[in-house]
């Protein structure tokens, strides 16, 4: 069985898979299992009024969990697959926990070739964030994992060292509000100003 395989099969379980992404490595769960988003929670000390993002592996599959304006798909269209965040309303499927209780749910189309084949092994959605402890470093490298997350941790994909730096920007296009800045973040100012 490969490592994808068994990564999908954790994933299915509600058990945790940490992965490569473009910046950093990200943590994965089951993002619309209500318990698996908990455990992500859990195990990073993640308070739970702050959202998770989920990661998917194209826009359109991204369209199937949410409802996005004409400039929001307009937008994911430039922007994704990249280091980007795009908030947009969610559909029924996607649960409390991964939003705390907001409308809006930040999706992601990460742009590294684990992450993308992740998602698209798992068929559904997986969480989206760094995978380490609340307020600690983040991993470039599945060597500087925290102890709790590598414990944690159903499978480790292991693609390098990742790029690293900037984390990605989380932008509400609907409001033109960039919540953080990270990665192209001028860019999508500039964006933002023109459409």
């Amino acid at each position: 069985m490969s490592e994808f395989d068994r990564a999908a099969e954790a994933i299915e379980a509600g058990e945790l898979v940490v992965y490569p992404t473009e910046t950093v490595y990200g943590l994965a769960a089951d993002a619309l299992e209500g318990v698996a988003v908990e455990r992500v929670f859990e195990t990073k000390g993640r308070d739970r009024s702050k959202p998770i993002s989920m990661a998917v592996p194209s826009v359109p599959s991204a369209l199937q969990h949410v409802r996005a304006t004409e400039r929001e798909r307009q937008f994911m269209g430039t922007f994704l697959p990249g280091p980007v965040t795009v908030l947009c309303r969610r559909r029924e499927a996607v649960p409390d926990e991964l939003t705390a209780g907001r409308d809006r749910v930040g999706i992601r189309v990460p742009d590294n070739e684990i992450a993308l084949r992740l998602c698209e092994r798992t068929g559904t959605p997986i969480t989206a964030t760094s995978a380490n402890v609340s307020g600690r470093e983040s991993a470039r490298r599945p060597a500087d994992l925290d102890p709790e997350i590598r414990e944690a941790a159903a499978v480790v994909l292991d693609g390098g060292e990742t790029d690293g730096g900037t984390e990605s920007t989380v932008v509400d296009v609907s409001s033109g509000t960039i919540h953080r800045r990270g990665a192209k973040a001028d860019e999508i100012e500039a964006w933002l100003e023109r459409h």
